[in-house]
């Protein structure tokens, strides 16, 4: 197996990316120590970019199983080393893209965005397929 250091590297960041956008959430919508008593509930109520922050949290939970699932069956497949850090740092990078797409509120290019991040893992998971 090669190198796996940057595999973690890559994981460690999309598994805090979605903390990120949640505390962007909070401290855009003035959450305080009182609402720490029902965060969840507090941020249903978020209207505007913190909304969007708080749905930037939630998508990216959403797509993480994916990513880790694609990069970890890569490296046991053992996928060239070059193309699992390629296609997971433009993951990384869409997803960054991705978000402030989403708290400029702009709706089309996010889903654009978007698709081509989900493609990223997707790809992955072709290549381990096309192994077995």
């Amino acid at each position: 197996m090669h190198n796996i250091s940057g595999i973690v590297y890559l994981i460690l960041v999309a598994c805090l990316l979605p903390y990120a956008f949640t505390i962007i959430a909070k401290m855009s919508s003035g959450f305080g120590a009182q609402d720490n008593k029902n965060p969840r509930e507090f941020l249903t109520k978020a209207t505007g970019m913190a909304a969007r922050a708080n749905a930037i949290q939630q998508n990216s939970f959403e797509s993480l199983p994916l990513f880790i699932a694609s990069i970890l069956m890569a490296e046991y497949m053992v996928i060239d080393q070059t193309i699992i850090m390629t296609l997971g740092m433009a993951y990384i990078a869409l997803r960054l893209i991705y978000a402030g797409c989403y708290l400029a509120n702009l709706a089309t290019l996010r889903s654009i965005v978007w698709l081509l991040s989900m493609c990223c893992p997707v790809y992955l998971l072709i290549l381990v397929i096309r192994l077995t």
